[in-house]
């Protein structure tokens, strides 16, 4: 497929902070490309140096084959950025700050009116168009600062960590809002904290920790990688455990599984082999843990993560938790 950008050895240095290590990507024309990693993993680092919002320290970065590294300004108006955190005005309406908006790109008056109503219908926000933004719930300021982004028609569009915070109900509508502008030839770059955010919207993926890329490939690739795998769910009775201890004496007894804690009473165990389960649940029986079911499970993309990244999915909620 077509490139629409391409990433060459991209670094962001503070001082002796390295928030982005030499990282390289391309996002091809027409797709869904996800950022998928836990909080200060260089996600919006990224993203601010591809919308030039932070300088580079080092690297390339091509837009249409053309080297635009130092002239991203002059690539603004291709692009669409939604923030993680919104950035429209909380005195003016919704009607006024998309036609607002739409006037830094240079849009008529007749034009940007007629824009700005066409996306609060799209958005599903015609009820609230004379509303002021500061009486909008957290879900509503999320899809308007989308629309927003969306007013000077760009043909990428660069989402941070769009659903975190925002209610379920409204997730599950950007998510579709998404969809559906993918649908329509939007080219998406996506950041996410959420594993099951990224399998359901992204067709491509890239694992980012600690500044590095890890892995880069389809999500299908990913699953059908770990598929090989046997994987067991032991969920137990909660009681209060040192969970570093315990995976540590399971890993010295059964060396041969991969272990891991999926939430505070579940643990996973993964083997490239069956797995006889009987003498896990004997060791933790006799380390003072109730087990209230053992049960084979089909690999998902949050154990193709875990896998590669070593970090724990509880870990990633603790951080989607703060925001």
């Amino acid at each position: 497929m077509e490139s629409i950008i391409e990433v060459k050895n991209l670094t962001k240095k503070y001082e002796s902070l390295t928030a982005v290590d030499s990282i390289s990507f391309s996002i091809s024309k027409g797709e869904i490309f996800g950022f998928l990693g836990p909080n200060a993993a260089g996600k919006t680092t990224t993203i601010n140096m591809l919308i030039g919002m932070a300088k580079i320290t080092d690297g390339k970065i091509f837009y249409k084959n053309n080297d635009i590294t130092n002239k991203i300004k002059k690539f603004q108006g291709c692009i669409g950025v939604v923030p993680d955190e919104s950035n429209l005005y909380e005195e003016l309406t919704g009607f006024e700050n998309l036609c607002f908006c739409a006037s830094l790109y240079g849009i008529k008056r007749s034009k940007r009116e007629a824009k700005a109503k066409q996306f609060l219908e799209i958005f599903q926000l015609s009820d609230a168009a004379d509303k002021r933004f500061k009486s909008y719930s957290k879900g509503m300021k999320r899809k308007l600062t989308i629309a927003a982004s969306l007013v000077h028609d760009p043909e990428i569009l660069f989402l941070d960590e769009p659903t975190t915070g925002i209610d379920v109900a409204s997730s599950r509508q950007i998510r579709s809002l998404i969809k559906n502008l993918n649908e329509d030839g939007m080219t998406v770059f996506l950041t996410t904290h959420y594993i099951e955010e990224a399998e359901r919207l992204c067709e491509r993926i890239a694992f980012i920790n600690k500044g590095r890329i890890i892995k880069i490939g389809k999500v299908q690739n990913f699953i059908e990688d770990i598929s090989q795998s046997n994987i067991i769910e032991v969920l137990f009775e909660s009681t209060p455990i040192d969970k570093n201890v315990l995976l540590e004496k399971l890993k010295q007894s059964f060396p041969e599984l991969e272990c891991s804690f999926k939430n505070e009473n579940t643990i996973k165990l993964i083997s490239t082999s069956k797995i006889d389960v009987s003498p896990v649940v004997s060791f933790l029986s006799s380390n003072g843990i109730y087990i209230l079911e053992a049960k084979l499970i089909r690999p998902t993309l949050e154990d193709a993560f875990v896998k590669l990244t070593g970090i724990e999915l509880d870990v990633m909620k603790k951080e989607k938790e703060k925001k």
